[in-house]
């Protein structure tokens, strides 16, 4: 389509601020962002929209329009929702780089005009296949009575037969193609989550060629929609954990220009509907903020009990009695700290702790996360059960990292680390609040672990573990140097394993029989390599001082 063509559609609202003379540009595809450089996700011949967060002074008009320049967008528009009328400075810099710049309306939302493009040109170039995006978009705006994204990807693949799944960044299926053959297993969704994550965080564009389990796959980013406002943010690190992505069980690497465009126009639809789903959220949200404000501001019980009787509708629709509840701490950090974690935080809570087993298009209706900096906090409703029924259910920190650990990993790369605590159930608002600290301190023993991605329980709080996280650095690394480097040199001059030695010798409570079967050893031999243990350090591996001394120094390296 042309841009004269859109500048024509009164609906999108659109005014012209230079480039009279290309409006003959044709247009391809449409983008939204906010990013200073967003090249990489460019093309050619996009009609880009910004909402222009990222112009924090007259300087950064040039850059960013030189940047668009370069890689052939057909136009700008930029939204006055945020400064309300155009700078000049960007008018000038489009008028100097010959790229036209429309003026998009406050009132008009950059859904609407990207749903208009997506259909036009989908329309001018896939011939029949504009028929399948129309029926996309009116089944996606018609909201849940349309079948979401589901019936989006069964008309995939009942008209193009591509068999495609929407999954989270944690590799949860949130939507597929039922029409066509068996749903993804659980190590395939994990494993192509992770492959997505890991191609974002190093900046390669869609969509993402991957092999898995001898079938490939293409997998593209969903980006917010970004309604009225922008969708991009200004680093990746802030929205990687929380996109979702479409997976074509297809390699999409010879597909014709059309097709690819129908995907990306596909995904932009689909943006839509998460959207709306994360809109659906906000009560929940709100309701966990004030629940947790009355609790770490000494509220009477009272009165949190009280907010707990609204929340528990909500949270848990149909319940009779009074939930139990639990706190899960979460706590996300990036190097250099420039990156508010609490957002990411909340949003991988809320992923984290969906409910498998909860019916209805909200599988994460029964969770209400709220965040502070860079910590979230969730308040997770518990049903309470008769004693006869069995134990009252309950988190456990090490289940809920099972299957989402390794894409985690993978978003946050290696600049970014997730820690996570949990507390025990309480039944009443009088234990809130030691809950909510409960689950601080577990958070904080998980932080002393090593790993990218580490959670720990309420149960871990009765144990020695508790009071490592509280050692100051440079004592931990003081401590464990005079005990374990001999050891570690050693090893690493000889390849003797004197380390795993020791660690198999504590945990077999020093009995010298089960650990010489545990490391497939002599008897005698295992003898001298703890006897060279003691001579490297001076300990005594049959005192309980200096076996202790060990065992926390192995916990704290």
């Amino acid at each position: 389509m042309r841009l004269r063509a859109l500048l024509e559609t009164d609906v999108l609202g659109l005014r012209l601020l230079g480039g009279e003379d290309e409006l003959d540009r044709t247009v391809r595809g449409v983008m939204t962002t906010d990013l200073r450089d967003p090249s990489r996700y460019l093309s050619g011949g996009e009609l880009v929209l910004t909402g222009l967060a990222w112009r924090k002074s007259p300087a950064d008009s040039e850059p960013f329009v030189r940047i668009l320049a370069q890689t052939g967008v057909a136009a700008l528009a930029a939204g006055e929702a945020e400064l309300g009328d155009i700078p000049d400075d960007l008018v000038e810099a489009c008028v100097r780089h010959r790229l036209p710049l429309f003026a998009v309306n406050e009132q008009v939302a950059f859904a609407t005009i990207t749903e208009h493009v997506v259909r036009q040109v989908s329309g001018e170039r896939a011939g029949d296949l504009a028929a399948v995006v129309d029926r996309h978009r009116r089944l996606m705006t018609s909201g849940p009575a349309g079948g979401g994204p589901d019936v989006v990807l069964d008309l995939l693949g009942t008209d193009l037969d591509l068999r495609a799944w929407v999954l989270s960044p944690a590799g949860r299926p949130i939507a597929g193609s039922r029409s066509v053959g068996e749903p993804l297993s659980t190590e395939v969704c994990t494993a192509l989550a992770a492959e997505h994550l890991a191609a974002i965080r190093t900046g390669r564009r869609g969509p993402h060629r991957v092999n898995v389990q001898g079938s490939t796959y293409s997998l593209f980013p969903i980006h917010s929609s970004g309604r009225g406002a922008a969708a991009a943010s200004r680093d990746v690190r802030e929205t990687v954990l929380s996109d979702w992505l479409l997976a074509v069980e297809a390699d999409a690497g010879d597909w014709p220009e059309e097709r690819l465009d129908l995907l990306q126009g596909v995904t932009q639809l689909i943006s839509v509907e998460r959207d709306r789903r994360d809109a659906a959220r906000t009560v929940r949200r709100r309701l966990a903020q004030e629940v947790l404000e009355l609790v770490q501001t000494g509220a009477a019980p009272a009165e949190i009990a009280a907010r707990l009787r609204v929340a528990a509708p909500v949270l848990l629709p149909g319940l009779g009695a009074a939930p139990h509840w639990q706190v899960v701490v979460a706590r996300v950090e990036w190097e250099g700290g420039e990156i508010e974690g609490g957002p990411v935080a909340q949003s991988l809570l809320e992923e984290i702790l969906v409910d498998p087993t909860a019916s209805g298009p909200e599988p994460s209706d029964r969770i209400a996360v709220a965040h502070t900096g860079d910590e979230a906090i969730a308040l997770v409703p518990l049903p309470a059960v008769a004693p006869e029924d069995g134990p009252e259910p309950s988190l456990l920190a090490d289940s809920l990292l099972a299957t989402v650990r390794e894409p985690l990993a993978a978003g946050l790369s290696d600049d970014g680390r997730l820690t996570l605590g949990v507390s025990a159930s309480v039944h009443s608002a009088d234990g809130l609040r030691g809950a909510l600290e409960e689950a601080r301190h577990a958070r904080r023993v998980a932080a002393a672990r090593p790993g990218t991605v580490c959670a720990a329980g309420h149960q871990e709080l009765a144990s020695h573990v508790l009071l490592l996280p509280f050692v100051p650095d440079d004592v931990r690394r003081a401590f464990t140097a005079r005990l374990l480097d001999p050891l570690r040199d050693y090893d690493r001059r000889h390849r003797a394993e004197l380390i795993p030695t020791l660690e198999a010798f504590l945990d077999c409570d020093g009995s010298w029989t089960r650990c010489a079967s545990r490391l497939h050893l002599h008897v005698n031999t295992l003898r001298y390599r703890v006897g060279r243990i003691e001579q490297l350090t001076g300990r005594d591996l049959s005192r309980l001082e200096d076996k202790l001394d060990f065992f926390l120094a192995l916990r704290m390296s």
